[in-house]
């Protein structure tokens, strides 16, 4: 293999699995930090209700994926992996981009609740195609030597968000102190058994 190809297909390989993992990343601090979010964007005069209201949400976006699958996959195949990542990836940065944007219940009332639900839909949406593009395409570029190994780059990039979104939960919650910090503490530290085992 020529050094030219080698190059591009590192590339090729850095620029998907670090997409994936950014994507996913965001995807896993919504329920790292279910709580502060239920507060800021769900309206109620109960925490508890708000946090519900924010796992409510959480769960619909995972509803969402084998939609996003059926919806996005023919499409993916008719243009192709590479564009079809691009498609699924950039519907899933404008969900991202959506929440971290939304102000606030206090700022807009009910539109925030309405457009942090609309992102989390758009990112249940595309993870339901993302996830199986990247491992498929990373088989395409892979040589048949490494192929498995590189396919795994995939469930590595994913695994090492969830690691490192419970690691910034955990530094932020010893930086700061209060209720919402101190449930992030647990939290993290219960993902982080899970890991573990």
């Amino acid at each position: 293999m020529e050094y030219g190809q080698s190059t591009s297909r590192l590339r090729a390989i850095f620029n998907v699995t670090s997409g994936n993992f950014l994507e996913q990343y965001d995807f896993f601090l919504f329920g790292l930090y279910a709580k502060a979010i239920g507060e800021t964007f769900f309206h109620s005069d109960s925490s508890y209700a708000a946090l519900m209201k924010t796992f409510l949400v959480f769960a619909v976006s995972f509803l969402m994926r084998p939609i996003g699958a059926l919806v996005l996959g023919p499409y993916v195949d008719r243009i192709g992996r590479r564009k079809g990542l691009m498609v699924t990836l950039s519907i899933m940065a404008l969900g991202s981009l959506l929440i971290a944007l939304t102000p606030g219940y206090a700022t807009i009332g009910f539109a925030a609740t309405v457009l942090i639900f609309v992102g989390r839909l758009a990112q249940g949406f595309s993870a339901g195609v993302e996830l199986g593009g990247v491992s498929v395409y990373l088989s395409e570029i892979a040589e048949p030597h490494n192929r498995g190994f590189i396919t795994s780059w995939q469930s590595a990039s994913q695994q090492v968000a969830v690691i490192f979104a419970a690691t910034l939960g955990y530094l932020v919650s010893l930086a700061f102190t209060g209720g919402v910090s101190k449930s992030m503490l647990t939290l993290n530290e219960a993902i982080i058994d899970v890991k573990k085992g």
